[in-house]
């Protein structure tokens, strides 16, 4: 298919390192107005059905448009004086109500299947268990010691480019150190109100399931490039997959309006080697020994 042949001319494009990888793979492009590219198959069979569906509707769009052109010049008053008198047309009326049934089973088919890929889990290699909270994300990993952390935006005044002036030095130092910590190598802001302090950490290749619930109210998990979104309620278990086959940073927000700070909950997913991701785990087992730790990053605007 053209559109995954583009995709992945890209991907290429994109660069092979990790460290160019880290810089920009998931983070928001200005001015874009296309599908993000996907990371993921769940990502890239939702993108194409988005685009056949879009081809589907263009032309029909186009069908009906150049029809009724056709018929307000052909069949107007002055060029038709005396009207038909038929009424009806067995052959045309069935004809206008099976093709429309045709597409609308030709758009159901590949749907379903995808409601059904997305929807149903698979066998995955571990869990992870995800909480929102008013305004921020917890991440517990129970197959790997319980390792659990709080992740929060990092304030703008680590940005230079943020819009109050406000920029300071020593905060991005800060942040820059506390993602370096947590991630136990150098890691870089990359985008004004989707960095956190903390990063989800997950390995590349690897099917794991994401078990999502909430603290407080509604709030929804959403990472545009894995193709996920779902709600977080509280008191109640939802889950879903990621099997990410690309190396980077990858953003995401909450999508469910949760209050005053709804707009300053974001998501950052580092996914890494599977030989980085055995490293990490010791290196957070470590950091995280005495259980939870939470934010500790001023939350920003």
């Amino acid at each position: 298919m053209l559109i995954k042949r583009l995709a992945a001319f890209l991907s290429v494009l994109s660069g092979l390192s990790f460290s160019a990888l880290a810089e920009t793979v998931g983070k928001p492009v200005e001015k874009g107005i296309w599908l993000p590219e996907p990371a993921n198959q769940q990502a890239a069979e939702m993108f194409d059905f988005h685009w056949l569906l879009l081809i589907i509707i263009t032309l029909i769009t186009i069908f009906v448009f150049l029809l009724l052109v056709w018929i307000a010049l052909r069949y107007n008053a002055k060029r038709n004086p005396e009207s038909a008198t038929f009424t009806h047309n067995t052959l045309l009326e069935v004809v206008w109500t099976a093709v429309p049934v045709l597409i609308l089973a030709a758009i159901a088919v590949p749907s379903i299947k995808l409601l059904y890929f997305q929807d149903v889990v698979p066998e995955t290699e571990f869990a992870i268990n995800v909480t929102g909270n008013q305004w921020n994300w917890t991440y517990n990993y129970p197959d790997h010691s319980g390792i659990e952390f709080t992740s929060v935006i990092v304030p703008n005044a680590a940005f230079e480019n943020n819009p109050e002036g406000s920029f300071d030095p020593n905060a991005k130092a800060q942040a820059e150190e506390e993602i370096t910590d947590h991630l136990g190598f150098a890691a870089t802001l990359n985008a004004r109100l989707l960095d956190t302090n903390t990063r989800l950490v997950i390995p590349v290749n690897t099917a794991i399931k994401i078990n999502l619930t909430a603290s407080d109210v509604i709030h929804s998990w959403t990472v545009p490039r894995f193709g996920v979104k779902l709600d977080a309620v509280p008191g109640r278990l939802n889950a879903t997959w990621v099997k990410v086959d690309k190396i980077g940073v990858f953003y995401g927000q909450c999508s469910e309006l949760c209050g005053k700070d709804h707009a300053y909950m974001p998501i950052a997913v580092q996914v890494v080697s599977k030989e980085d991701f055995a490293k990490w785990v010791e290196h957070a087992k470590g950091l995280y020994a005495e259980g939870p730790v939470k934010a500790t990053t001023a939350l920003g605007r």
